[in-house]
């Protein structure tokens, strides 16, 4: 049995994470459903959520941000991906969007 496309280049988007294709071949394979980036600034509070909580997550994943032979790593391509350019970026945009997102909500359970 061949790898799924989500493992395999032709599901990774080159520019970082998974395209398309390698988001249906993950949903085929573990029923999982993924969401592309969120791109630029968010507008809702559900995206200020997920992007928050990537960059969170992904700031504080160890791991190189450039490998053996200076290419970016597919760590690096993802936070470029979802607006950031270093680890510590990401983790301090993350932390200022969960913020966000908890003052958002506080004030749409007040209404």
């Amino acid at each position: 049995m061949a790898t799924p496309a989500w493992q395999r280049k032709e599901g990774q988007n080159p520019a970082g994470g998974l395209n398309a294709k390698g988001r249906a071949s993950y949903k085929a394979q573990t029923g999982g459903t993924l969401k592309a980036p969120v791109k630029g600034r968010p507008t809702t509070p559900e995206q200020m959520r997920r992007k928050g909580s990537f960059l969170s997550r992904m700031g504080g994943s160890p791991g190189p941000m450039k490998d053996e032979k200076g290419r970016p790593t597919r760590k690096a391509l993802a936070l470029k991906a979802w607006g950031a350019s270093s680890p510590e970026q990401a983790r301090s945009m993350g932390k200022r969007l969960l913020e966000q997102y908890a003052r958002a909500k506080a004030d749409k359970d007040k209404k």
